[in-house]
Order: C-alpha cells, then sequence, then structure tokens
C-alpha cells in the first residue's frame, strides 16, 4: 500500500482514534464525524486557514504534524484531516503568538511530534461545532482536556474573529495560543520538582491487545493476522492509587519535592525487599514501594465530606481497613491543613482535573500508611498449617478485652501431651515487628484456674537466598498470666530480611509450642484460650519524625 493509499485508508475514518487511550475499530467514525448537512458549501476549514496570512504560523506546524494511532505516527498530517469530511470546530492562534520555530523541530523527532500533537495541535480542534454566542458553551478539545466559550473567549483568551463557517466545521481566531492545561500526572511527568515521581508513575504503562476487538484477517502459519489491531495503554499503578491522567476526574495529591522523594523512595523500598524465589521481584519492589508512598497521598475528591475537617485516601474507600474497638484507624487525615496536618505549609499547584500539594518531605508515617500492624485471630482456623497432639475449637465471646468477640481454645490430646500448632502470617514487609500473642485466662469460659500456660515460640521466615530460617525466640519459657487477658511479647523488634506482602506463598509461620513437663502438670494448664497474634511495627526515630 503507497503513502497516498495509506493516508486514504486512515481518513476514512480512524485515525482519530488518537483522541482517547483506547483504540477501537473504527469504521463507524467517518459516519459519525462527517460535515453537517447546513455547513457552508465551498471551503474547507484547511482552505479557510491557508487562507488567512495571520494564521500562516499555525498552518506550517499543522502541515508538519503527523496524527498517531496506538502510538505510532501516521503519514497523515492535520492539515490533510482539516481537509478531510469530518467535522472540526478549530481555535486557531495568529503569528507571533507562539513558538512556531521550536514546535517544528520537535515534529521531527517521534516523541516531539507526539508531544506537539497533544499539547499544542489537539489543543486548539475540537470534534464538537460550536459557534461563539452569548451562552456558555464547554467543548472537549481532541487532547481531552476540557475549554469554556463564552463572553467571546476561550478560557479567557479573546476570539479576534469568531464564526467563520466552512465545508467541514467552524473556525475562530485566537488573539492568542490556548493554555495547555497540565492534569495531574502530566504536571507530575513535567515540573522538575516532581519529574521523578513522574517517570516512576510512567514506567508502570503497558499496551494490551485486544484480539476480541481486533479485526482478524484470518490465520497464516498458524498464527493469527489482524488487518485492525485494538490497543489501550494500560498502568496499574493508576488503577490502585487512582487514574491521575482522567480529565473527568477531580483528586488531591499530596507528594514531596525531588530531594525528599529521592530520601523516601530510598527509605520505603527496603521495607520491599522480596527473596530470589519470587519471579521479578525487582518489578514487585519497585510497584509496592510507589503504591506504599502515593496510595495515602491520593484523595478523590467526589468522596470528601469537608476537606479542611478530614481527608479520606482511596485505600479506605475501597477496603474500609480499621481494627475493632477503637483501634487505630488507617487513611483518615485529621485536619489537613492546621499544624501537624499533612498539607500544612504546602505548596498549591493547581491542574486540570484537581491540584498537587508538594512539601520538602513525605507527609506521612510508615505506621500510619503501609507499615501495619499484621493480626492473624485464633479463631481463623484456616490459618493453621500444622497441628500435633492436640484438637481445637472455636468458641465465641463478646467483651471488650477479645478481639473480633472470638477465640481458639486449644485442647491437649492427653493430659500429658506437649501440642503444637503453627500459624501462617501474611503480608509481612522486610521490616522490624514486636511478635505478641494474646492469652486469654480461663475464667472466659466459666472456669476457675490459677495455673498458667506454659509455651514456648518459633518463628520461620526465609531469607534473602530464599533458604529457610528459624528463631526460637531466644528459647525462653513464656508464661501467661492466668488473672487477665496477657499481651505476650514473643520477640521484640525482630527484622525480616525478606518481604511476604501479597504473595499466595507465605513463607512466615509462628510455631506455638505447649512445654510443660510432666512433673510440671499440676502447676501449669496445657489447655490455651488463644485470642489473637499480632505483629507491632517498629520503625526508628527519623522515620517518624
Amino acid at each position: 500500500m503507497n503513502t497516498k493509499s495509506i493516508k486514504q485508508f486512515l481518513l476514512a475514518g480512524c485515525v482519530c482514534c488518537c483522541a482517547t487511550t483506547v483504540f477501537t475499530a473504527c469504521s463507524d467514525w467517518n459516519d459519525h464525524y462527517e460535515g453537517t448537512a447546513d455547513a457552508a458549501e465551498g471551503a474547507t476549514l484547511w482552505e479557510q486557514l491557508k487562507a488567512n496570512p495571520q494564521l500562516s504560523d499555525f498552518c506550517d506546524v499543522l502541515e508538519q504534524t503527523k496524527v498517531y494511532r496506538m502510538h505510532k505516527k501516521t503519514p497523515v498530517s492535520y492539515a490533510d484531516l482539516l481537509s478531510s469530511g469530518q467535522s472540526f470546530t478549530v481555535m486557531a492562534p495568529v503569528n507571533g503568538t507562539f513558538n512556531k520555530d521550536s514546535l517544528l523541530r520537535l515534529v521531527q523527532t517521534v516523541a516531539g511530534d507526539s508531544a506537539v500533537e497533544k499539547s499544542f495541535v489537539q489543543n486548539h480542534i475540537t470534534r464538537s461545532l460550536v459557534s461563539s454566542t452569548p451562552e456558555t458553551t464547554k467543548m472537549l478539545m481532541l487532547n481531552m482536556k476540557r475549554m469554556t466559550m463564552a463572553n467571546g473567549t476561550v478560557d479567557n483568551i479573546p476570539v479576534t474573529v469568531a464564526n467563520t463557517k466552512s465545508s467541514n466545521g467552524v473556525l475562530h481566531v485566537m488573539q492568542h495560543a490556548l493554555p495547555y492545561n497540565y492534569n495531574i500526572l502530566e504536571m507530575l511527568s513535567d515540573n522538575p520538582q516532581l519529574e521523578n515521581i513522574g517517570a516512576n508513575i510512567r514506567s508502570f504503562n503497558e499496551d494490551i491487545f485486544d484480539p476480541a476487538a481486533s479485526v482478524s484477517n484470518g490465520v497464516v502459519d498458524g498464527v493469527p493476522v489482524y488487518v485492525d489491531s485494538v490497543v489501550y495503554e494500560r498502568n496499574r499503578l493508576l488503577e490502585n492509587i487512582g487514574l491521575l491522567d482522567a480529565e473527568d476526574s477531580t483528586y488531591l495529591v499530596v507528594v514531596p519535592t525531588t530531594e525528599g522523594w529521592n530520601e523516601v523512595y530510598n527509605e520505603t523500598s527496603k521495607y520491599f525487599v522480596y527473596d530470589k524465589g519470587i519471579d521479578k521481584r525487582d518489578s514487585l519492589q519497585q510497584h509496592y514501594t510507589m503504591r506504599a508512598l502515593l496510595e495515602d497521598g491520593v484523595f478523590n475528591m467526589t468522596d470528601q465530606k469537608s476537606v479542611n475537617d478530614s481527608l479520606i485516601s482511596v485505600p479506605y474507600l475501597r477496603t474500609n481497613q480499621s481494627f475493632e474497638k477503637g483501634k487505630k484507624v488507617y487513611h483518615v487525615f485529621q485536619k489537613p491543613f492546621e499544624e501537624g496536618g499533612i498539607l500544612y505549609g504546602a505548596q498549591k499547584l493547581q491542574c486540570s482535573n484537581g491540584s498537587i500539594y508538594t512539601t520538602p518531605k513525605w507527609s506521612f508515617k510508615p505506621t500510619d500508611t503501609f507499615f501495619k500492624e499484621l493480626r492473624t485471630e485464633g479463631e481463623s482456623t484456616w490459618m493453621i498449617t500444622q497441628e500435633r497432639d492436640c484438637s481445637y475449637n472455636t468458641r465465641r465471646q463478646i467483651a471488650d478485652s477479645i478481639s473480633s468477640d472470638s477465640y481458639l481454645q486449644i485442647i491437649p490430646k492427653s493430659g500429658t501431651s506437649n501440642w503444637e500448632l503453627t500459624f501462617r502470617i501474611s503480608n509481612t514487609l522486610s521490616g522490624d515487628y514486636d511478635i505478641c500473642a494474646v492469652i486469654l485466662p480461663q475464667s472466659v469460659a466459666g472456669l476457675s484456674t490459677d495455673r498458667p500456660c506454659k509455651f514456648k515460640a518459633t518463628i520461620n521466615y526465609v531469607d534473602e537466598d530464599n533458604n529457610p530460617q528459624s528463631f526460637n525466640c531466644d528459647n525462653t519459657q513464656f508464661q501467661s498470666d492466668p488473672a487477665r487477658v496477657d499481651t505476650v511479647v514473643l520477640a521484640e523488634a525482630f527484622h525480616f530480611p525478606t518481604c511476604n506482602y501479597d504473595q499466595n506463598e507465605v513463607k512466615v509461620t509462628l510455631k506455638l509450642q505447649c512445654s510443660i513437663l510432666a512433673r510440671e502438670t499440676s502447676r501449669f494448664s496445657r489447655e490455651m484460650y488463644l485470642d489473637c497474634i499480632y505483629l507491632r511495627p517498629r520503625t526508628s526515630k527519623s522515620e517518624e519524625q
């Protein structure tokens, strides 16, 4: 197919799919965007532009800027597009109001052409047929930016010549080039003080081929062939923290500037060190480090009741994660603009889909966001991986001092059995934890005894080379207090060298082992009422400041 044929094929209706991030089969585009029946006959938009000597600079850029389809440069220029039968409204800036030479240099490269297309050319063209009237009109430009025409202006830029009709649309001559309104992701990428954040986010961009929506042309040598491939762009990180490039959403984002970002990124990545047995462990480390830093810094403004009183971040709305009975609630930040608040003293950058607040340092504490207490309820019997010489029952007891109003009754097989139970511990980070077990007195079951439980504990985990390791909690013989709900600290500031976050194969377990000698039977009880096991995060003072 020669260049002329390619242009004709693209202009038949599929070229301007580039205005969205999802590309579909475009056979119906021509019908949808044909010039309207009441459009003026005669000159096309392109001919109208060329006839006006004040618009020669704009015409030069249109001739040199090519249309992109599915991230690929086509032979079709925007001059070709405005000569076609499709309908547009063009806001054309006059000569001398933008840097034509700079734009023409940019379009000589693939990346530059794409940038000029989106930030300049598409910023002055809309699919809507819009006339200048006394009423206010909202417009969606080809680059998906929203602009307003009102009182003879477009986004406060005066229209010097309005409502010039053509065979395929409407032309307005502008006193100046229209400003490009950065969305949050673009601001994070292009602002020199934030560009490291944007680069990290964009590193998760990927193109996803959709065979079901593509136009097939049969199979050649066992391989499907497509004449029109449908590809959409996906960013899995944005899917979790918020669609910061969506022009139809409104977000508030708080992030540190370059020095603060680099410092906190390096520190946080240490919590997400996966062992060498995990596939793509470096990618996982990058992904979860970014989520840890950004998830609680992104706020969907449609979900906020009173920004000055509190901000609730995306994870709160997704998981509503909190512990019961007055314990710590995550992802909610009180009085954000007051001293000590996450936005106190922050600098505001206005964007097309919300605002960014910048701070010298990351505004949060690890223990308020990603470094959370981990809890395994005793009654969650599916978390038991091994058992020996015992049976167990789940018992329910509503009381303020009992987690989730249930506990696990562990019953020895015989009067002298030293039983063992091993529990899986999910979602550990490569950090320091106090490891605790909460033992209930037997009085919760109406029994009267002054005999404590006596037991040992072993922590099983893997090192960075995926080698199994064990820590026997200093060979300590633990004894519970039989008269009260007793939190027994099994290990203080225990360091896990690897992260097991969001993994199907859980590599961290805790084994509890009754350790009562036969001669000690009268002094200790082999029956245990286990409320829960929890891991309490430990951080350095510098991280919590």
